[in-house]
């Protein structure tokens, strides 16, 4: 069988940036829990997005749990979240003990709906935060959310796990809430083989969220806390992976970029066959190939022929209004996010494919429609 060709994979860079940070950690002995990895992380990170502040953390679940925690969210609290995306988008508004009610999708952007979001706040006027997602590298339509947010005076909150590199109106999505996440999963665009970063403006925030992020341990020669900590922080050997890979970020997104213009180029003219959005706000970092079908070949045809050929796709996310653990929370819009979830594929976008490799993708989805 022909080698296996992932949906998106650890890709570390060939001029071997990251072992040079790790074995700096190893040879000054900082391999945890802190070090200077980690500072020069934090600083690099934030530098490269324009933002005042970072905090590395041992997953994007754990930023968006401290985002929260920082915004004050709390039990009985109601968080708006986007239906279509990862469950670790949603999971820590129940870590805080609040509700989340999800919003559901435009088609322009495939990410949090601006109207469906005005209605939830008639429903839910007194809700307390808002989630945005930018969804496999997609920017959302962030100014009028960021409108409905002031007006209402709730916090903002970017999930931008999927959208490291992906600008809106010549701004890194993630700056523009009150709260961003990044994420360095294996799977992401750059990877730490896991970890996350929490980023604001605030800094007195972030100082906070390292805090609770050490085991909320208060300065005192003795072990003291008076405040519920968290195990979160991101170890000195991670954040030098991170270091190196930051380097090679911008590459990372003129690959992906390319992968989703190769299957654009020979594949947009078959029949019933849609690419994901692009708008003129939105310069997207292509996390994720991804294709709507709507014809007679269906998601199912093309995951199927493509795993036969040991080769990785995947629907696009269930929604969680779908789900059962979160079907019992509010919904608020109308059948975007569900037909997504229908009729969506994502393509093998790993960034070491070769075109050889892109050729064998696209030849088996073009057989389907012979």
């Amino acid at each position: 069988m022909d080698e296996r060709i992932f949906l998106a994979s650890p890709h570390m860079s060939e001029e071997g940036y990251e072992l040079q940070y790790v074995h700096e950690a190893f040879d000054t002995n900082w391999i945890a829990p802190l070090g200077e990895n980690v500072n020069q992380f934090e600083n690099e990170l934030a530098d490269k997005v324009g933002i005042k502040s970072a905090a590395a953390l041992s997953s994007g679940t754990a930023a968006i749990h401290l985002a929260l925690k920082a915004a004050g969210v709390g039990e009985g609290d109601v968080v708006f979240c986007p239906s279509l995306t990862f469950s670790a988008s949603a999971n820590p508004i129940i870590y805080q003990s609040a509700t989340p009610v999800f919003i559901d999708s435009d088609e322009k952007t495939w990410n949090m709906d601006p109207e469906a979001l005005e209605e939830a706040f008639k429903k839910y006027p007194n809700s307390k935060a808002v989630i945005v997602v930018h969804l496999y590298g997609l920017s959302a339509d962030m100014d009028r959310i960021i409108d409905i947010c002031n007006k209402h005076d709730v916090a903002l909150i970017e999930d931008a796990a999927e959208s490291l590199g992906t600008y809106y109106k010549g701004k890194q999505t993630g700056t523009f809430g009150d709260y961003g996440i990044f994420s360095f999963n294996g799977n992401k665009i750059i990877t730490t083989s896991g970890g996350g970063m929490l980023i604001s403006n605030n800094e007195e925030k972030i100082a906070k969220a390292r805090f609770w992020a050490t085991q909320a341990r208060d300065k005192a020669r003795h072990y003291q806390h008076s405040e519920l900590g968290f195990n979160y922080r991101m170890s000195n050997v991670v954040a030098g992976i991170g270091r190196g890979q930051l380097k090679v970020l911008d590459g990372r997104v003129a690959k992906k970029n390319y992968i989703f213009n190769y299957y654009k180029k020979e594949l947009e003219n078959l029949e019933g066959i849609e690419f994901m959005p692009t708008n003129s706000f939105d310069a997207p970092n292509r996390w994720l190939s991804c294709i709507t079908l709507n014809g007679k070949v269906r998601p199912i045809d093309i995951m199927g022929a493509l795993e036969k050929e040991n080769i990785e796709s995947r629907p696009i996310w269930k929604p969680m209004h779908m789900q059962p653990f979160f079907k019992v929370y509010d919904f608020i819009g109308n059948d975007v996010a569900e037909k997504l979830f229908a009729n969506g594929v994502c393509l093998p976008s790993d960034t070491k494919m070769t075109d050889a490799d892109l050729e064998r993708v696209v030849k088996i989805i073009r057989g389907l429609w012979l």
